[in-house]
């Protein structure tokens, strides 16, 4: 297949359940059309880092390989999600003088150079560098600060890091299946543009995007990303707890979760039996039938935990105060029933669920709140080509903080 077209763009969100790659075209009327799509059970990650270079190669590879042969395309780059290595960020101030004379490229470069060189973290690598907010003497609330003067220039930027080893296998990861990062992007960042309106991102709003091996958090105001942090606790856990309770394999713990599972309890969850396979049966005489209510027991405990870390981490980072009324639920494991109301409970919050705004050329079943973070990489691909500064900046594969962070300079001040 030859070189994508002008305009072709893909995604790839590398979890720890599923593998899936969209490519997508921008149509003439406005919006993306998706004319790839590729999915796979993912092998080699865990809980979103890479584990095994080889098995986590070979699912890349199949779901990348579906996509470009339903679009008819040979990819080159994509932007890939990111939920490995611990993502954590802040938001510092800088100023510098401009001595009276109008805010220029130059100011903009020369600022963003200064905040960067402060996130001098070990061992960590920057994935998002945003100026939050511009001030001229104080005087703040500025979003663009051109051809405005005064005597000092200041900006909040909120920078998002991780660890950089996990990102650098991520990256290697994917080079070795002969693609190009042109971004990361932070999974709860992607999540919330796939589900949020503008409205929500305007006045405030927390995504909690609910994964197989984390769940991570977003939280958006004044248009922007404000903070961002990732749980190391999903549904893969659930599952694992209902195996060890039940001696039951890891497959039907997983069947029964789905099937049967609930994180809110029912009288009637004590009458009604499910028939449990216990781990080492070849032949069953008869069957082990424990009741609903048992695993309902097996399963609450570890989504209250859930909500209680992402709880403790909003409280601590000071970022709750931000999220405003607005809390949407999205990812594979929300889908749990009884998952939307008992984090209303634990958040003391409204919480709504959410799932990503319809795509042309996305089939029903690839539209739930388990390819939230997916569509919104392509979202967040699509605004990129439009336009380089029109969303948080991202950095590409591990290579250098300088020159990544001069990318982003060239790209901010467009």
């Amino acid at each position: 297949m030859a070189k994508p077209r002008s305009g072709v763009f893909a995604a790839l969100d590398v979890g720890s359940s599923k593998i899936v790659c969209l490519v997508a075209t921008q149509r003439p009327e406005g919006g993306i059309r998706i004319t790839g799509v590729g999915h796979r059970a993912s092998q080699g990650v865990k809980s979103g880092s890479i584990v095994d270079m080889e098995a986590a190669e070979a699912a890349i590879l199949t779901a990348v390989g579906a996509a470009e042969e339903m679009a008819g395309e040979r990819l080159h780059s994509l932007v890939a999600g990111v939920s490995a290595g611990k993502p954590a960020s802040r938001t510092m101030g800088m100023e510098v003088e401009i001595d009276g004379h109008e805010v220029d490229d130059a100011d903009l470069r020369r600022i963003h150079i200064q905040g960067a060189a402060l996130n001098e973290d070990a061992g960590r690598e920057i994935i998002h560098c945003i100026p939050v907010s511009y001030n001229i003497d104080g005087n703040g609330g500025i979003r663009n600060p051109r051809g405005l003067a005064g005597q000092r220039l200041g900006v909040d930027i909120h920078l998002v890091t991780a660890d950089a080893s996990a990102l650098k296998n991520l990256a290697a990861c994917i080079s070795r299946c002969h693609l190009d990062v042109d971004s990361f992007v932070v999974t709860p960042y992607a999540a919330g543009l796939a589900c949020l309106e503008e409205d929500d991102i305007a006045l405030g709003a927390t995504v909690i995007d609910m994964g197989a091996g984390t769940t991570s958090v977003a939280v958006f105001e004044n248009g922007q990303l404000v903070h961002a942090d990732v749980v190391p606790v999903g549904g893969a856990h659930v599952t694992l707890d209902i195996a060890r309770g039940l001696s039951t394999p890891l497959a039907h713990a997983d069947r029964m979760k789905a099937l049967y599972g609930s994180a809110i309890p029912s009288p009637s969850y004590e009458m009604e039996l499910i028939d449990v396979p216990v781990v080492g049966e070849e032949s069953r005489v008869q069957p082990n039938h424990v009741p609903r209510s048992i695993l309902v027991g097996i399963i609450r405990p570890r989504l209250e935990e859930t909500f209680e870390l992402v709880r403790a981490r909003l409280q601590a980072s000071g970022a709750a105060k931000l999220a405003g009324l607005r809390i949407v639920l999205t990812g594979g494991a929300s889908q749990l029933p009884g998952a939307r109301e008992l984090a209303t409970l634990m958040l003391e919050n409204k919480v709504r669920m959410g799932r990503p705004m319809r795509m042309s050329g996305l089939a029903e079943a690839a539209s739930g709140p388990a390819f939230s973070a997916v569509a919104g990489l392509l979202k967040f691909a699509a605004e990129r080509l439009d336009d380089p500064g029109s969303r948080g900046h991202a950095a590409a594969a591990p290579g250098g903080r300088l020159g990544r962070f001069g990318q982003w300079l060239r790209e901010s001040i467009q």
